[in-house]
């Protein structure tokens, strides 16, 4: 059985940060958002109010999109839920994570960082990366499954999880943040493929 991925884990990315100044520039580039939103956003406006240079900006966020990144991971806390059954662990965490697009700048954030993303190589890359953990650690809720015998033992967690990191992104850039009925049908399908058969 493959090891389970510590939950939240988050990857090095790159030099190393003065706690101080890091807070500094993502509070600043979080107000910001909120102040001006994305249109209104930029590195120079953030080196300003943050009292911060361009440069260290640039050596620790790489580009506008991975500084956005790490601003929508302070605005998301998103529990894995444990109701001891797979197709209600995903269902539960799906519909925390679009309610919280719903209900909060996130939702508008991401959606900027992915359109972004499709024409500018720095802001894919952070996408591709902020992509993989995601799926490792959403592979938390299908590694249980295989520790409960509810999946087979040839499922692979992230892979899997692979599936439900595209399906939330699919809801978000089509709309689909608020849709009754459609999660449970469509997390039925998923999980039907990954169920232990007698």
């Amino acid at each position: 059985m493959p090891e389970p991925p510590p939950p939240n884990a988050r990857r090095s990315i790159g030099a190393q940060r003065n706690p101080a100044s890091a807070e500094a520039i993502l509070s600043a580039a979080e107000a910001l958002l909120s102040e001006e939103g994305y249109g209104g956003f930029s590195i120079e406006k953030v080196a300003r109010r943050a009292r911060a240079g361009k440069p260290t900006i640039y050596k620790w966020w790489p580009s506008k999109a991975a500084l956005l990144l790490d601003v929508y991971q302070r605005q998301k806390s998103i529990e894995m839920p444990d109701t001891g059954r797979l197709e209600d662990d995903i269902i539960q965490f799906i519909d925390a994570i679009l309610t919280h697009w719903r209900e909060t700048p996130a939702g508008t954030i991401f959606r900027s960082v992915v359109a972004e993303a499709q024409s500018d190589e720095t802001a894919g890359a952070a996408l591709s990366d902020f992509a993989t953990e995601r799926e490792a650690d959403t592979g938390f809720l299908i590694w249980r499954g295989l520790e409960r015998r509810e999946v087979r033992d040839d499922i692979r967690p992230a892979e899997a999880a692979r599936w439900i990191v595209a399906y939330l992104w699919y809801r978000l850039l089509t709309g689909q943040l608020a849709a009754p009925g459609m999660t449970r049908a469509d997390v039925r399908i998923l999980v039907g493929g990954l169920e232990r058969r007698p």
